[in-house]
């Protein structure tokens, strides 16, 4: 059965796109089975995997709703090796329609349900905000990855973020756990990076990820693209320390198949 992990941070601009996607794709180059779910009605996921949000005839959308199985609405990346739950401006609305649904915080752990024994890994892009599409995300996740840049005022976003993940295993998902913490954008030249990525380890020891994403051009350009960075780079820094990222969460989870390597 394939871990679903959602990525998540209400701040904007932290990488979480970025990491979603090139974490799906790494785990793709390591033969993993993968799933990317595009939950962020921006679209960004979608696009930065090669697929054109403006062309989409099935999305995350339908999925949601119901109205299509989430089977019949996935595509797969042209040349990344993982598969997508695409998603365009259209997924707006299903914040509104999601209020009137039934079992509305389930929508995404029922359309999952089918699928979630043909991957080994289910990525979730969460929107950057903790809105109903994000509370489907954590409902249907067994652990969330929180991509952090390392400044002052993400340590103020992350206490917000982690009070909702333990409201949400409370009372919705008692499943929920936290996979880890990645650093990102990260510059050792610059001593608040460090200070903060010292408190990092200090308050959350082992949850945070020894691998830091350092700023890298090419991880920004990739996108544009339409690729992940170990397609368009895999020699630059940020694609190199994307596989190291994924070899980690790897580690922290063996396969459960073992024609899989380790």
């Amino acid at each position: 059965m394939g871990r679903i992990i959602a990525v998540a941070n209400q701040k904007g601009g932290v990488g979480k796109t970025t990491t979603a996607v090139n974490t799906a794709a790494a785990l793709a180059a390591m033969q993993r089975r993968v799933l990317l779910v595009d939950l962020d009605p921006q679209g960004n996921a979608t696009m930065g995997s090669g697929i054109d949000k403006h062309d989409l005839a099935k999305s995350a959308l339908e999925a949601l709703m119901g109205e299509i199985a989430l089977a019949e609405c996935i595509q797969r990346t042209p040349e990344a090796g993982y598969d997508v739950l695409p998603s365009n401006s259209d997924l707006t609305a299903a914040e509104v329609r999601l209020f009137e649904a039934p079992l509305r915080e389930k929508r995404l752990e029922l359309a999952l349900a089918p699928v979630r024994d043909r991957y080994d890994y289910i990525l979730i892009d969460c929107p950057p905000s903790l809105n109903m599409l994000t509370l489907n995300a954590l409902v249907a996740a067994d652990s969330v990855l929180v991509p952090l840049q390392t400044e002052y005022y993400a340590l103020e976003g992350l206490s917000a973020l982690l009070a909702t993940v333990q409201q949400i295993k409370d009372h919705r998902n008692p499943r929920l756990e936290m996979e880890g913490i990645v650093r990102t954008m990260h510059d050792p030249r610059n001593n608040l990076d460090n200070q903060v990525s010292a408190q990092l380890i200090q308050h959350f020891g082992d949850k945070v990820f020894r691998t830091m994403i350092p700023r890298n051009v090419r991880v920004a350009e990739a996108p544009s693209h339409g690729l992940p960075v170990m397609l368009y780079d895999k020699t630059s820094r940020g694609a190199i320390s994307y596989m190291a990222l994924a070899s980690e969460m790897t580690r922290r989870h063996p396969p459960h198949n073992p024609n899989v390597p380790a």
